[in-house]
């Protein structure tokens, strides 16, 4: 079944974007600013951006990014990752000491805020999607496989009409982009607790749509979400 693209979207305040920071906008950075929050009548009140960390307009791809990594990079493997240098030796959110460098174990099991390249970059109330938001997004949003633009990816249609688009932007293993225009891989900030080398994200391709999880030293989009308190 097709869906039509929906053009109207609910952009946020300022002054209602602003979290504990001083600034009077909340904090946010200019790309924070330039975002638009769209309200898909989600019933936690998130509000999901309508462009990629690292996008300039909602079709374009943006920058990839390891996961707890605030930064691009040209080269994502092991030997680059910044919490471990193997699957095995993870030195910053480990929940299984098998995992852990040492034995090391934390138990942090979602990010934190200066490992959330969302609220680095942007600011604000901006952050990475949790797995429950993505659920979430699911449960109450049609979506489809669809070109705008000339760009592949996945239209996420609301009961309110209103609508996000994600370019299936595919990901970076090493130094080689892959999947590019067939496959969509957005992160969570969420952690695989059982499996703590991995962690949650958001992924599509033209027949089917759905969440996993995956290595965290790969690079993949990151759609940010905009909290509501």
């Amino acid at each position: 079944m097709m869906f039509a693209m929906a053009t109207s979207f609910a952009m946020l305040s300022l002054s209602a974007c602003g979290d504990d920071d001083d600034a009077p906008d909340g904090g946010m950075t200019n790309a924070g600013r330039a975002a638009v929050a769209v309200d898909l009548a989600l019933p936690s009140g998130t509000k999901w951006a309508d462009r990629n960390v690292g996008a300039s307009s909602k079709t374009d791809l943006g920058e990839y990014f390891a996961w707890g990594e605030i930064a691009t990079k040209s080269d994502f493997s092991w030997d680059t990752y910044k919490y471990g240098k193997a699957s095995d030796e993870l030195t910053k959110y480990c929940t299984d000491s098998e995992y852990g460098k040492d034995g090391f174990t934390d138990n942090k099991s979602e990010l934190d805020l200066n490992d959330d390249v969302a609220k680095k970059q942007w600011g604000g109330k901006w952050r990475m999607p949790s797995k429950e938001q993505i659920e979430e997004l699911f449960a109450n949003t049609t979506n489809q496989w669809t070109t705008i633009d000339g760009v592949k990816g996945r239209l996420f249609t609301a009961t309110n009409g209103n609508s996000i688009f994600l370019p299936a932007a595919g990901e970076r293993e090493g130094d080689s982009p892959a999947t590019v225009g067939s496959y969509g891989i957005y992160w969570s900030r969420t952690l695989c607790s059982d499996t703590p080398c991995y962690a949650y994200y958001l992924d599509f391709y033209s027949q089917n749509a759905g969440y996993d999880f995956v290595g965290r030293r790969y690079g993949h989009s990151v759609r940010p979400v905009l909290l509501n308190n």
